[in-house]
């Protein structure tokens, strides 16, 4: 680790590993109210991400970005060169706040794109990469970046590590700093800290305190629920049966399975999958209990399945893959049996990963989601902030636009 910033009383470091990290350290920051669950939320609105906090969030943990570290999916020649920040207190080396910050070679498994803007910057003569990447790799879901732990120095923390951040983009020479799928908190104090505040659609379920799937298609309006009824008997009416699986539950076997459905897909939608065969390996032994996994069974073997992991109040659609084609299987393993479990355990909401408005008729809402971007070249950001502007009123617009159309009951609808 090398130390980058330093006061009397308040000390930021860099790490390249996390082996150098305790993991009940790096924990107490990630996730500082770990334990305690969300309540469940019943406004029919469209909502924005920055009010859907979850208290225990997956792919902050140690667990999770250490799986990646194993596996070599992040380090090396992957383009992910783990940069953690750590704001420690100068008497006690405690950890105050640390990032999940990364130097990036290429805009590749980020999901919020700014491929145009490397493009125009570089043929402006300017060299965009290195950049600095806040954000759980390979991941497009909302939470904590700035990782604080609870106490009366939070607040001096997250200053720190917005600091912290800056003197590394000094130190690297890197072009920008990106901080994506951000909470509240985060994205507050870095537009107040002059970073650029951009805004996206995903589309997440919400739970309204249903006590069954049945209660959940009686707030949609009647032609939507036949659909989707005839919908989910469709997609297992060729012999399909549907194992969840979590724990123990995740051998080797399955993991050889699910990772041949995955590579499948991945293959198909970006060429090369980001994951490895090793992190499916590592993540399910290091966080097993936190996995769901919905596997396609047919004539004896598994044929289809869709990774999911869960956090103190919500359930995250990952992965999914399958051999063998079936109508409607992709909605039924991802989206429908993903509400039946949050029903099933109390969850209140599902968030069902980037992009996709055929999630809207399987009854996910439009969400705004929110990244924070700090380019350091003055004309860069002066074209930048200008084309924010526009895009936050297209986002606007398709939220609202998307949300008139989704399938629940209006007002003169049949019950």
């Amino acid at each position: 680790m090398s130390e980058i910033r330093d006061r009397s009383d308040l000390r930021v470091r860099v790490a390249t590993s996390l082996k150098a990290i305790p993991a009940s350290a790096w924990d107490a920051c990630a996730n500082p109210r770990a334990g305690t669950s969300g309540s469940l939320e019943s406004s029919c609105e469209p909502v924005d991400s920055l009010s859907q906090l979850d208290t225990d969030n997956p792919f902050v943990s140690h667990a999770f970005l250490r799986a990646l570290e194993e596996s070599g999916c992040i380090g090396g020649r992957s383009g992910w060169s783990p940069a953690y920040l750590l704001v420690e207190d100068a008497a006690d080396d405690r950890l105050l706040g640390a990032t999940p910050s990364f130097l990036k070679s290429h805009s590749q498994g980020e999901y919020v794109f700014d491929h145009s803007w490397a493009d125009a910057y570089e043929r402006a003569g300017g060299r965009y990469y290195p950049k600095i990447q806040v954000s759980a790799p390979f991941t497009p879901a909302t939470g904590p970046r700035l990782l604080v732990a609870d106490g009366p120095r939070a607040d001096e923390a997250r200053a720190g590590l917005i600091a912290g951040l800056e003197a590394l983009r000094d130190q690297t020479d890197a072009s920008s700093i990106h901080v994506t799928f951000a909470q509240g908190p985060d994205v507050a104090a870095l537009t107040e800290a002059g970073y650029l505040e951009r805004r996206d659609l995903q589309f997440h379920w919400q739970n309204e305190g249903f006590g069954s799937y049945d209660d959940f298609l009686s707030v949609l309006a009647s032609r939507k629920r036949k659909a989707l009824k005839r919908e989910r008997r469709e997609a297992l009416s060729a012999g399909i049966t549907v194992d969840v699986l979590s724990g123990s539950d995740l051998t080797e076997k399955v993991w050889d399975d699910f990772f041949a459905f995955y590579q499948d897909t991945g293959s198909r939608k970006w060429g090369r999958p980001y994951l490895n065969r090793r992190f499916f390996s590592a993540v399910g032994e290091a966080m097993g209990e936190r996995i769901v996994l919905v596997m396609a069974r047919r004539a004896g073997r598994y044929i289809a399945g869709a990774i999911n992991f869960r956090g103190a109040n919500t359930l995250y659609g990952r992965n999914w893959g399958c051999i063998e084609d079936h109508p409607f299987l992709h909605f039924e393993l991802c989206y429908h049996q993903a509400i039946d479990y949050a029903i099933a355990h109390k969850l209140a909401r599902v968030e069902a990963g980037a992009q996709g408005e055929h999630k809207l008729a399987r009854g996910y809402r439009p969400v705004i989601t929110y990244s924070a971007h700090y380019l350091a070249d003055r004309g860069l950001r002066r074209a930048v902030a200008n084309y924010l502007v526009n895009e936050h009123a297209h986002i606007a617009s398709a939220q609202e636009a998307l949300a008139a159309e989704s399938p629940f009951r209006k007002g003169n609808d049949d019950a």
